[in-house]
C-alpha cells in the first residue's frame, strides 16, 4: 500500500469514527463514509449499498457525478455487489459493461461508468452491504494499491458504523428506561400524593361547610377542581411518555395486592375506618399496563365513596383466576348524589372499553354503590 494513500485511508478512518461514535445521524455518516471512499479511489462516483432481508441490496448512499439520483436503486442479489454485500471477495474490473460478472445487472444510471470496484462494507458477521467506486467509461482503471485501500477502508468503516448502531441503540434503550422510570414515579408517587390531598381537602370542606363564607367555600371548592385537573394532566403525560417506549420483551410486571393495600390504606385515612380488603389468587406477575388499569379503578371507586357516599362500612374484593382480574368496591352509603360530576368514573368506562374489559356502576339512596371493573390477562404470566 502507498504510504501516502494509506496515511489517506487512516486519517478517513478516523473522521469516521469520530463522527459514528459521536452520535452523528446515520445517514450523516454514510455520506462520509461514501465522500471519502470516492476521494480515496479518486473515483467519479462513490455508492453505499446495504443489503435487504430478500439478498437484494438498495443504494443508500452517494457521492460524486451520476445522471440520476441513484439512492434507492435496487440491485439483485446475485449481482457482483449482491455478492460482495454477503461477504464476498472484493470485485473489480476495468469495464462494468463489459465484464460477464457485472454486465448483465447495470442499470440505466450506472451505464455510462466503466473501471469499477466494489468491497465489502464491514468484515466477518458484521458486513452491511457493499462500497462501491465507479470512474467515468474509458477512463483508467482502479490500481491494486487503490483497491486495497478501499477495501480496508471498507471493512473498518462498515464495523464503525455497525459498533455506533449499537451504541445508539444502547442509548435509546437507556433513553427509553429513563422515561418509563419517570412515568411510573409519577403515576405512582406524585399522582397518588395529589389525590390524597385532593380528598383531605374536600373533606375538610364537608365538615366545615358551615363555618366557611361563600367565597372560602367556593375558592377551596376550586382548588379541588384544580388538583383533580392536575391529576388527570398527569396521566396525560405519563400516557405520552410511555407511548414513545417500544414494546419490550418481556413486559414489565407488578404487585397488584401491595398497590390495592396502598390504596385501601390511603382511604383509610381520610374515612376515619379501614375498609375490608378481600384478596383471592396470585397477584404478582400482572403486566404492570393491566396493575395500572386496576388501580385507578379501585383509586376511583375509593374517592368517590370518600367524597360522596358516607358511608359507614366499605368493602374491596379482588380476585385473579387464569383469565382475569376482577374488581368490587361496595359501600353502604348514600349512592352517588345527582349532579355530581362523574369525569372520573367515565374515564373508568374508556379504559375497560379500550383494554377488552368490562365496567358497571349500581348505585342508589338506599342501597349505596357497587362499582365493578373486570379486566381480562391474555396468557397468565404469574
Amino acid at each position: 500500500m502507498e504510504p501516502t494513500l494509506a496515511a489517506q485511508a487512516l486519517s478517513a478512518a478516523t473522521e469516521i469514527t469520530t463522527a459514528a461514535l459521536s452520535g452523528d445521524e446515520p445517514d450523516a455518516v454514510l455520506g462520509s463514509v461514501v465522500r471519502k471512499a470516492a476521494e480515496l479511489a479518486r473515483a467519479d462516483l462513490g455508492l453505499v449499498m446495504v443489503s435487504l432481508d430478500d439478498g437484494n441490496v438498495s443504494v443508500e448512499a452517494d457521492h460524486g457525478r451520476c445522471p440520476a439520483d441513484p439512492r434507492g436503486l435496487i440491485l439483485p442479489a446475485e449481482s457482483a455487489v449482491g455478492q460482495v454485500a454477503r461477504g464476498g471477495d472484493t470485485v473489480v474490473t476495468a469495464d462494468l459493461t463489459t465484464d460477464p460478472r457485472t454486465a448483465p445487472y447495470v442499470p440505466d444510471e450506472l451505464s455510462g461508468y466503466g473501471p469499477f470496484a466494489a468491497a465489502p462494507f464491514g468484515s466477518g458477521g458484521r458486513v452491511l452491504g457493499a462500497l462501491a467506486v465507479y470512474r467515468l467509461a474509458g477512463t483508467e482503471s482502479f490500481s491494486p494499491a487503490t483497491v486495497e485501500v478501499l477495501t480496508a477502508f471498507a471493512a473498518q468503516a462498515g464495523v464503525v458504523l455497525a459498533l455506533a448502531e449499537g451504541a445508539s441503540a444502547r442509548h435509546r434503550i437507556t433513553l427509553y428506561q429513563e422515561r418509563e422510570r419517570i412515568a411510573r414515579e409519577l403515576h405512582d408517587v406524585i399522582v397518588q400524593r395529589l389525590y390524597a390531598a385532593g380528598m383531605q381537602l374536600d373533606r375538610v370542606r364537608r365538615r366545615m361547610r358551615k363555618r366557611f363564607a361563600g367565597n372560602d367555600a367556593t375558592r377551596l371548592g376550586e382548588a379541588i377542581d384544580q388538583l383533580d385537573q392536575t391529576i388527570d394532566e398527569i396521566r396525560a403525560t405519563v400516557r405520552e411518555l410511555r407511548s414513545a417506549v417500544p414494546e419490550p420483551e418481556t413486559e414489565p410486571s407488578a404487585d397488584l395486592a401491595e398497590s390495592a393495600r396502598d390504596e385501601v390504606g390511603i382511604a383509610a385515612e381520610l374515612l376515619g375506618f379501614p375498609p375490608t380488603l378481600e384478596l383471592s389468587g396470585e397477584f404478582t406477575g400482572i403486566p404492570a399496563e393491566r396493575a395500572d388499569h386496576i388501580r385507578a379503578a379501585l383509586r376511583e371507586a375509593l374517592s368517590n365513596a370518600v367524597r360522596h357516599s358516607g358511608a359507614s362500612e366499605i368493602r374491596v374484593t379482588l380476585h385473579r383466576d387464569a383469565g382475569e382480574v376482577r374488581l368490587r368496591v361496595r359501600d353502604n352509603g348514600s349512592g352517588v348524589p345527582q349532579g355530581v360530576a362523574t369525569r372520573g368514573l367515565r374515564h373508568l368506562a374508556e379504559r375497560a372499553e379500550a383494554s377488552g374489559g368490562k365496567f358497571y356502576l349500581n348505585s342508589s339512596p338506599s342501597l349505596g354503590t357497587l362499582v365493578a371493573f373486570d379486566l381480562p390477562l391474555g396468557k397468565r404470566t404469574g
